[in-house]
């Protein structure tokens, strides 16, 4: 789940995280009135979504007046980043920044630890220093058992900055910063940038975070800003009626019984040139209900070319599964053509079940993927 950084920037204030105070409005009168009221001459107007670059995008603009605070303000908001229709803004005071840095906490899989990760070329361009000079990149893996004791928060600090003054500002805020983390079951903290101001502050003027789906029950607080879009709806549906669901873009629609095996499915659609367009784990039930509402999951998505139904028959019964296409297709109808593979427990009744009908029934998992990839690009032609 993800937050706005002017959410982010509450959680940074609550945990002693030093920000840039910021307004958010709606609308371009809104602005102008939060911009008189701030002591700051300089302000900044930026996009609220949830997705990155939006200084790129022309999301992020500094304005000097309240003419230019509403001129600016009407062009952000309306616009679209990366899919994302800009809805609010955030009238930040201006900051002078004398330098750039980069910070964050976030799960590594491969260490199987949090890790802290800096850079003093902090910005727009991070994704741009990581590419190309991984060196200025530093990491750090986090005991879980030990946390950030001074020694290693200072350690952290002195990676960033070699003023002492400075050190002194920002080993607290990494430790606060980790036990953000930490307490609200984050998946991602992140400051970018993190900036020493003229005056030798050290401010975070920009804050992302993310969080574990998994534990958003233990913090209504977090869940009270969850704003899902379709896909997350649709994804959070699938949750409610028993399904695991990734919706992925590709064309080939899958229903499979068993993570492994879905797993195993996109990755031969992707060997065959298809392109899968969700991952879709409909577990070891034989309810023929759960087979219907899966039905009606896939074909809702219209980039779907082709269902492809990969069932291996262990809890599962292959004839459950048959009896609920057959039902499904009772309450609606589709041109989109269904390839099916059933093998395992009752997969002779199953298959005899499917005669006459209008799926396209395979042995194997080859020969399945292989038949779905093939009507998909016939449906390109």
């Amino acid at each position: 789940m993800k937050i706005h950084e002017y959410q982010a920037k509450d959680f940074f204030t609550a945990y002693g995280i030093p920000t840039a105070n910021g307004v958010v409005c709606t609308d371009s009168d809104s602005c102008v009135a939060a911009y008189l009221q701030m002591k700051s001459p300089v302000v900044v107007i930026k996009a609220q979504v949830h997705t990155g670059g939006r200084g790129k995008a022309g999301g992020v603009k500094v304005a000097r007046s309240s003419d230019e605070v509403k001129e600016r303000a009407d062009a952000i908001l309306g616009m679209d980043i990366k899919g994302f229709k800009v809805d609010r803004v955030m009238v930040a005071e201006g900051v002078n920044i004398a330098s750039e840095y980069y910070i964050s906490f976030v799960v590594d899989r491969n260490t199987k630890s949090v890790v802290l990760i800096m850079s003093r070329e902090g910005g727009m361009d991070i994704e741009q220093v990581a590419a190309e000079t991984p060196e200025k990149i530093h990491r750090i893996s986090i005991d879980p058992f030990v946390g950030i004791p001074d020694f290693l928060a200072r350690k952290a600090a002195f990676m960033l900055f070699d003023d002492i003054a400075l050190v002194r500002q920002a080993a607290p805020l990494i430790q606060n910063m980790y036990k953000l983390f930490v307490e609200k079951d984050a998946s991602l903290v992140e400051i970018n940038p993190l900036v020493v101001t003229n005056d030798s502050k050290v401010l975070a003027i920009d804050g992302k975070m993310n969080f574990d789906d998994n534990a958003i029950y233990r913090h209504p607080d977090v869940e009270a800003m969850f704003e899902p879009t379709d896909e997350e709806k649709k994804e959070h549906d699938a949750k409610s009626k028993g399904f695991s669901f990734v919706h992925l873009g590709g064309e080939i629609g899958c229903m499979v019984n068993g993570a492994g095996l879905a797993m195993a499915t996109m990755d031969m659609i992707k060997l065959y040139g298809g392109e899968p367009a969700n991952f879709l784990d409909i577990g070891g039930s034989s309810n023929p209900n759960k087979v219907i509402e899966a039905m009606k999951l896939l074909l809702s998505d219209k980039e779907v070319k082709v269902v492809l139904i990969n069932i291996f028959g262990g809890i599962t019964r292959c004839d459950d599964v048959a009896r609920g296409l057959i039902e499904a297709f009772k309450q609606f109808k589709t041109e989109i053509p269904i390839v099916i593979r059933l093998t395992g427990t009752n997969e002779k009744e199953g298959r005899e079940m499917l005669k006459g009908t209008s799926f396209h029934s395979a042995q194997t998992m080859s020969e399945a993927i292989i038949k779905a990839v093939e009507l998909s690009k016939t449906d390109k032609k």
